[in-house]
C-alpha cells in the first residue's frame, strides 16, 4: 500500500499560539520604537516565516529595520519561553486525532512557519513529538505558500502528492498544498475564516477534530 501522509500546520491548527505570538510581536515593535500592530493584524500573518511576516506588518520600513524587528521578536519569544509564559494549548481533540491517525497507519508530518526550536518545544511539551515522521520549519525552507516544505516532507516520508493531505488554518497552507499537488483541508478554529480557506482551494473545512478525521480518511 502506498504511504499515506497527513501534514499539519502547527499554530492555529494543532496548537493555539496566538497569545504568545501577539505578545512577542508587540514587544518587538516596542523595542524598536515603532507603533505596535493590532492583534488582529498579527494573527493574520501567523503561518508565514518570521521575516516575511515582519515585512507584511511593517511594509514601509527598511530591510535593516525589518532585521531589527525579527531579532527583537526572537529575543522576546525566547525570554517568554524561559519564564514559562508561552502557552500553546492543543486544540480540543487534536491529540486524540493524531494518535488515531497514527494507529490507522497514517504517516504524520508538520509544515510550519515556526522555528525548529519552537516546534520541537511545543510537540515535546504535549507528548506528541514521537508521532511525527517529518518536521519541516521556516529554519530550512522559504515561507509558505512556497511548496518546499511539503516537497521535503513527502520526500522524507516516501509519499506521493496523490497520497498526501495538508491540513491548515490559513490560506497560506491551502495555497502551499495546491502548489505541491496535494489535497488540502482547512480547519475552522484557526486564524483565517472558512470562506477564505475554501476560496484558496480547500476541498473542505472541518469544524471539529472528529469531522477532520473523517475528511482526512476521505
Amino acid at each position: 500500500m502506498p504511504a499515506r501522509l497527513a501534514v499539519f500546520d502547527c499554530d492555529g491548527t494543532i496548537s493555539d499560539g496566538q497569545a504568545a505570538v501577539c505578545a512577542a510581536m508587540a514587544g518587538a515593535f516596542a523595542a524598536v520604537a515603532l507603533p505596535v500592530p493590532p492583534d488582529y493584524e498579527i494573527r493574520r500573518i501567523v503561518g508565514l516565516s518570521l521575516p516575511v511576516a515582519v515585512r507584511h506588518l511593517a511594509p514601509g520600513e527598511t530591510p535593516a529595520m525589518h532585521g531589527e524587528i525579527v531579532d527583537a521578536y526572537r529575543a522576546a519569544f525566547f525570554k517568554a519561553r524561559e519564564q514559562g509564559l508561552v502557552a500553546e494549548p492543543l486544540y480540543e481533540g487534536i491529540a486524540e486525532l493524531l494518535r488515531s491517525l497514527h494507529g490507522k497507519g497514517w504517516l504524520l508530518g508538520v509544515a510550519t512557519g515556526k522555528s525548529d526550536r519552537g516546534l520541537n518545544g511545543c510537540l515535546v511539551n504535549h507528548g506528541i513529538f514521537d508521532l511525527f515522521v517529518t518536521l519541516q520549519t521556516a529554519d530550512r525552507h522559504p515561507s509558505k505558500p512556497d511548496p518546499a516544505m511539503l516537497a521535503a516532507a513527502m520526500l522524507e516520508a516516501g509519499a506521493e502528492p496523490g497520497e498526501t493531505v495538508m491540513i491548515g488554518d490559513t490560506s497560506f497552507d491551502i495555497a502551499m498544498a495546491r502548489a505541491a499537488g496535494c489535497r488540502a483541508i482547512g480547519v475552522a478554529w484557526g486564524y483565517h475564516a472558512p470562506d477564505e480557506l475554501l476560496e484558496a482551494g480547500a476541498e473542505a473545512v472541518a469544524f471539529t477534530a472528529a469531522e477532520l478525521e473523517d475528511l482526512i480518511d476521505g
